[in-house]
């Protein structure tokens, strides 16, 4: 089963809030700390420590300089974290909160991203709340994430660049395309950092998906107001196996899935291929062309695209950029599905691979996988036809 977390983020979210949670949920923090010695900026050191907040235990994560740092620039930060020897996939997570931030800092500030210079961000509890945070998820083997709507605050903060308005305006735009709302918080409850890790991490925005629980964990803030406490909740789940309808043992998927269709009287047979490539790029489940007659008898064709939910908003504006639609239908759908799984077949002059799909592990359907056998075609200069042959003569189901 694959591994789900949920940010739960009713009072904000920043970066020692998220660092504290994981340790909760369980991180182990000297594994973290070790960890984080790999990436060489030093001066600094790193507690963890108990605690609790409208009697709930949480874990508050505290991250104190030893000696002042200089400000780092966008290419420094990325230095440090390719040249550590923390795990690549936890690289690749610090990058891309980085690179977030970055972007967000060069837009709002208008100078190129390798120049930009980080204050806040750049200091060094702000480096070690990213890493700690891609090292957690990589440690925890975290598939996917999922967030709440994000709360942003009122007021104002004080930042290197003087008194700044909640929310600052470098969290406006990371958080560009992000459902938010202000939490009725008259302080700064989500953070530049916060705001980044979310918007890197998370696969989609709002409610709790459904998972089965497996655990939850709590990271303290430092900020002790009235109100909601200022903690960040983790739930950390696996995905539930599909339940309810089945029909001769065949179960819906646990997809959301969206059909979009629209019907085009007046392009051109490459107008629509561009297109379809376009969506293809996209990684669509499926798109598809159909002829139709519409009234007065006009001839036309009828365009349709299955995806997930998340993307629907994507597809829907390359829809109506790249074709003359006015207007676009929409339904939601669900899908049987056999289990589907790669074989790669040896052939006399080379590989490659046939899909196989399976009822209760008794193999059903088998396909060649056309990329596959394309290639393995224009390889050796055979027909594909005989590709697709072979293939299906010296793959045996087993």
């Amino acid at each position: 089963m694959k591994k789900i977390l949920y940010i739960d983020c009713f009072s904000g979210i920043s970066g020692d809030m998220m660092v504290g949670a994981l340790i909760d949920l369980g991180l182990d923090f000297d594994f973290l700390k070790e960890e984080l010695g790999k990436i060489n900026i030093g001066g600094y050191e790193v507690k963890s420590e108990k605690t609790k907040k409208s009697g709930i235990s949480a874990s508050k994560f505290i991250v104190e300089t030893t000696h002042d740092h200089h400000h780092r620039t966008y290419s420094d930060i990325l230095n440090l974290i390719n040249s550590s020897s923390i795990k690549k996939k936890a690289k690749e997570i610090s990058i891309s909160i980085f690179d977030i931030i970055a972007t967000a800092e060069a837009k709002v500030h208008q100078v190129e991203k390798e120049k930009i210079h980080f204050h806040e961000v750049g200091a060094v509890d702000s480096i070690v709340d990213i890493a700690g945070t891609a090292i957690g998820i990589t440690q925890l083997e975290i598939r996917e994430v999922f967030c709440a709507n994000i709360p942003l605050g009122k007021g104002f903060v004080q930042t290197m660049h003087g008194l700044l308005p909640v929310p600052a305006p470098a969290t406006l735009e990371i958080l560009r395309d992000v459902p938010v709302y202000d939490g009725n918080f008259d302080f700064e409850v989500t953070t530049p950092t916060g705001a980044a890790i979310a918007k890197s991490l998370t696969k989609s925005f709002g409610g709790i998906p459904l998972i089965k629980v497996k655990g939850t964990g709590f990271g303290c803030g430092t900020i002790e107001k009235e109100g909601p406490p200022n903690l960040l909740r983790l739930v950390l789940g696996e995905k539930s196996e599909p339940q309810g309808e089945s029909t001769d043992d065949f179960k819906f998927a646990n997809e959301n899935l969206t059909l979009l269709s629209t019907n085009i009287d007046d392009a051109s047979p490459e107008i629509l291929g561009y297109l379809m490539e376009k969506l293809f790029e996209e990684k669509v489940l499926d798109a598809w062309t159909e002829p139709i007659f519409m009234k007065k008898n006009r001839q036309a064709v009828k365009v349709s695209v299955l995806c997930i939910k998340s993307d629907v908003e994507k597809i829907l504006n390359i829809l109506f950029t790249e074709t003359s639609t006015l207007g676009i239908r929409r339904s939601e759908i669900k899908r049987y599905l056999l289990q589907r799984k790669f074989h790669t077949v040896k052939l006399p002059y080379g590989e490659a691979k046939i899909k196989v799909g399976y009822k209760e592990g008794k193999a059903l359907t088998t396909s060649p996988e056309y990329e596959s056998c394309r290639a393995l075609a224009k390889k050796t200069g055979k027909p594909i036809k005989e590709v697709y042959r072979d293939m299906l003569c010296f793959f045996s189901i087993k």
